[in-house]
């Protein structure tokens, strides 16, 4: 098998032209993700086809297409229509009530949790959203909030990227119906938690609160 992905979880092989098996690293469990993902898919949310899964593994439909992200550092002047795209994928998650399965929660609608341009794959039948191992539910105010975190504040050593993270973060904003200023001081408390945030993260969510 070929690795073709690499994520903080989760290892992506691939397969075949059509299928690509990801594989858990860490004690994870892929059965959920591919629950949640066999979920939002029921309801026309555009994600990749479940095949199998297993405790550590999942085999699910190989997308073809560059990530958002890539699609940025080429192309950085479309960013106010990929900011929006963002958006919009945000609000028509929301849209999708959680099962009971998904956990308790203060709000009763599937979040991905992760929801960012690198994980927007963007195929030729459009954009097609990936690594679903955070989902939850929750409130959309607090999904749009902790995207506009991530987009304002992760280390990202690519200069195109640290060029347009301002108007990405202000074209999330305009693209999505949902107001996230209620939920802010909860999504960067919540980031501060995250053993994966770096200090340097850290210091600009104290900053931009």
């Amino acid at each position: 098998m070929d690795l073709i992905g690499k994520g903080r979880t989760a290892d992506v092989f691939a397969l075949s032209p059509t299928k690509v098996l990801r594989r858990y690293r860490d004690g994870d469990t892929a059965l959920d993700e591919a629950r949640v993902m066999e979920h939002v898919r029921a309801q026309g949310y555009p994600v990749p086809e479940v095949f199998d899964a297993t405790e550590t593994d999942l085999v699910m439909a190989r997308l073809h297409g560059p990530t958002m992200f890539e699609v940025l550092v080429r192309k950085p002047w479309t960013v106010t229509g990929h900011g929006r795209l963002l958006g919009r994928l945000h609000d028509r998650l929301h849209t999708i009530e959680a099962p009971d399965w998904l956990g308790p929660s203060p709000g009763d609608r599937v979040l991905h949790l992760d929801l960012h341009p690198l994980n927007v794959i963007m195929t030729p039948d459009g954009p097609s959203v990936i690594d679903w191992c955070n989902a939850a539910a929750g409130e959309p105010a607090f999904e749009l909030a902790t995207t506009y975190l991530t987009l304002r504040t992760s280390e990202i050593p690519i200069t195109t990227i640290k060029l347009i993270r301002r108007p990405l973060a202000r074209a999330l904003l305009r693209g999505s119906a949902t107001d996230p200023s209620p939920r802010l001081a909860d999504a960067a408390a919540a980031r501060l938690r995250d053993p994966h945030t770096t200090p340097t993260e850290q210091v600009r969510l104290r900053r931009l609160l």
